[in-house]
């Protein structure tokens, strides 16, 4: 009556074990999957069991598991530490884009959001080229390649990112280094221009990035724009 039913659950466990013949690997395999608390049950043996270690030769599993954990949290750390970085990044870069959205509605010259824009974004978020394109006015693009990237690039979308061909970073950024893009086609109908962003990295951009950002940026220049003088 003494004998408590964890400790005769346990006996009729090991009882049970050590009776078993001709036990194969797969079925200890099979019997430690059904019972994940044996080594619970009985600690001692996970403290005498040795397992091969390329490092560090045979190791206990007691001392397996230990090295196992302690290189998932390693690992998780890291993790936690590049997930703050990012953090810290994308909070840091939505400051200077609601920045940048107040210092707009100061603009009143076309000429000045182009200024603002390339200060901005060549400057504070590192991208190698800026221009904006309107579609009407003394230095509107011309008709053949207004339609030239709206048939190309804005087929579906009112935004593109990733790469252009020769022929096209030409006509937008000149002779500047630009690998990938982001393109924006301003306007409800796209009637009023492109805003294009370039940058020297061929991954920066690309189709699955997040718009959220870019597209209050729309937003306030498809109200600002309109309302400009020289625009």
């Amino acid at each position: 009556m003494s004998e408590t039913l964890q400790q005769q659950a346990n006996r009729d466990m090991l009882t049970d074990y050590n009776e078993v013949a001709d036990v194969s690997a797969k079925d200890v395999i099979d019997y430690l999957e059904q019972n994940p608390d044996f080594f619970a049950v009985y600690p001692e043996l996970a403290e005498r069991l040795t397992i091969p270690h390329q490092q560090k030769g045979s190791v206990s599993l007691v001392e397996l598991q230990s090295d196992q954990l302690r290189k998932k949290n390693r690992a998780l750390s890291h993790k936690l530490n590049q997930l703050i970085s990012i953090a810290k990044q994308n909070e840091e870069i939505y400051r200077i884009y609601a920045d940048l959205n107040v210092q707009l509605l100061t603009c009143r010259f076309f000429t000045e959001v182009q200024d603002l824009l390339e200060d901005i974004m060549c400057h504070k978020l590192k991208m190698s080229a800026v221009t904006l394109k309107s579609f009407t006015g003394a230095h509107a693009l011309p008709e053949i390649q207004r339609k030239l990237f709206i048939e190309k690039r804005f087929k579906k979308e009112c935004f593109f990112f990733g790469r252009l061909s020769q022929h096209e970073k030409q006509l937008l950024f000149g002779n500047t280094n630009v690998e990938s893009v982001a393109l924006m086609l301003l306007g409800d109908k796209g009637e009023l221009g492109i805003l294009a962003v370039g940058s020297r990295d061929g991954g920066h951009f690309n189709p699955d990035m997040d718009t959220l950002l870019i597209t209050q940026l729309q937003q306030f220049l498809n109200i600002l724009l309109p309302n400009l003088a020289g625009y």
